[in-house]
């Protein structure tokens, strides 16, 4: 058996960035991975599809997304070979609280233990029950984007993030694509104004949309792909039954807001405690988890999480919608702003687009959402200011490049 500071399970953006961190500030680090490094956003997930939305063909973008991924592959291959970090190939399992055993088909099962654990095994696709689940033709994002054919006729069950991105995407590239939703609109995570926008001008270019309509039967769909874009559950496992701590199938793992599990000395970060399934939030995650680790304290808001839809055009909020506020009980106050009024926009032939920014009866910023050409770059300024607890009226004081789109957060303050 072989001792160390940290074992970390899965070799995703939370536990590489964990490895990484834990490493710099001298812990000697296993990370365990059964399959390659990365994990889902950059084998299956956010870097192959940006791929796809950033490609003039279809044929282009299958090429270009082998490419890209091995590229970063190779470069977190390259951080998780820095000194003090070890990296496993295969299946971790619970022996206890702080020993796991990884096996293999290529060498004999090993056993190593550790004072601290970090759990970060992500999250997978999840498919609803129904008629035909089963076909070939069904698939999820990670199918998809092995494909080597376009398909004629694409239909897509789910209006979320991963369906959104996929139907704009494929509509470019000259597929019929349909795109089922239960609810009555689309991207629930955004202010509902701003996705009514986004989905009435990605009708005008072709995509067809069925809203409130729930799927009993994929046998009966009309079409060559169908994607099942309906969500993400995380990755849990009833071997964690031997390391005693609490979890739920369905929600993920417990934890507190170090993103320790209820057993001290085992955290979970990113998709399998079911908190924040973003990328850049599990990267945060590992920070914190390490730090309590070192005894560290940091200033991390993890109230204040932005997150971007990369559909064309792209779309970007942080904090709560107008829906939101008003459920709440929040008294605010909301401006707009639109593409259409910027100077840049208008040269890059980009005038659709709105900005909604929000501010509570101080006149601090408490939120903003928006759609349009870069709105993910506005979208991370106003994270950073709400970092700060910055106002508007500090805001509208701030010099601001010209002409840029970023001109079109500052119009927002008038």
């Amino acid at each position: 058996m072989t001792t160390t500071d940290l074992i970390i399970i899965g070799a995703g953006p939370g536990g590489y960035r964990a490895a990484e961190y834990a490493a710099k500030n001298g812990l000697q680090v296993v990370i365990v991975e059964q399959d390659e490094v990365g994990g889902t956003c950059l084998n299956r997930g956010c870097i192959p599809t940006k791929t796809y939305v950033h490609a003039a063909t279809f044929q282009e973008a299958f090429e270009r997304q082998q490419q890209v991924v091995a590229q970063l592959r190779s470069g977190v291959e390259q951080i998780l070979s820095a000194p003090g970090i070890t990296l496993v190939r295969g299946t971790a399992a619970f022996i206890d609280a702080h020993t796991v055993r990884v096996c293999s088909d290529q060498v004999a099962a090993q056993e190593y233990t550790a004072p601290h654990v970090i759990i970060a095994t992500g999250s997978s696709a999840k498919l609803l029950p129904i008629e035909g689940i089963d076909e070939p033709r069904v698939m999820t994002s990670t199918e998809l984007l092995q494909l080597s054919v376009l398909p004629q006729r694409l239909c897509i069950i789910g209006a979320g993030v991963i369906g959104m991105e996929f139907a704009s995407v494929f509509n470019r590239f000259g597929s019929e694509v349909t795109v089922i939703e239960y609810l009555k609109e689309c991207l629930p995570m955004l202010d509902n104004d701003i996705a009514k926008r986004l989905r009435k001008y990605l009708e005008k270019r072709g995509i067809k949309f069925q809203m409130k309509t729930a799927v009993q039967s994929l046998k009966d769909i009309d079409a060559d792909a169908i994607l099942m874009a309906t969500g993400r559950k995380p990755n849990v496992s009833e071997n964690f039954q031997k390391a005693g701590f609490e979890y739920d199938e369905r929600k993920g793992i417990t934890v507190d807001n170090n993103f320790e599990t209820t057993v001290k000395g085992i955290y979970a970060i990113g998709d399998v405690n079911g908190r924040q399934m973003l990328a850049h939030a599990a990267e945060m995650q590992a920070i914190r988890a390490v730090n309590h680790i070192m005894g560290k304290t940091d200033g991390i808001r993890f109230d204040i999480m932005p997150a971007a839809i990369f559909t064309e055009p792209e779309a970007a909020c942080v904090g709560p919608s107008e829906d939101q506020l008003k459920e709440q009980g929040i008294e605010y106050v909301c401006k707009k702003a639109f593409w259409r009024a910027n100077g840049k926009a208008l040269a890059m032939n980009e005038s659709e687009g709105l900005l909604k920014l929000f501010s509570d009866q101080q006149g601090h910023i408490i939120g903003c959402h928006a759609y349009g050409a870069h709105a993910a770059d506005i979208i991370q300024e106003v994270s950073v200011l709400m970092c700060r607890d910055t106002t508007v009226s500090q805001l509208h004081d701030m010099v601001h490049i010209h002409p840029t789109l970023g001109e079109i957060l500052l119009s927002a303050t008038d």
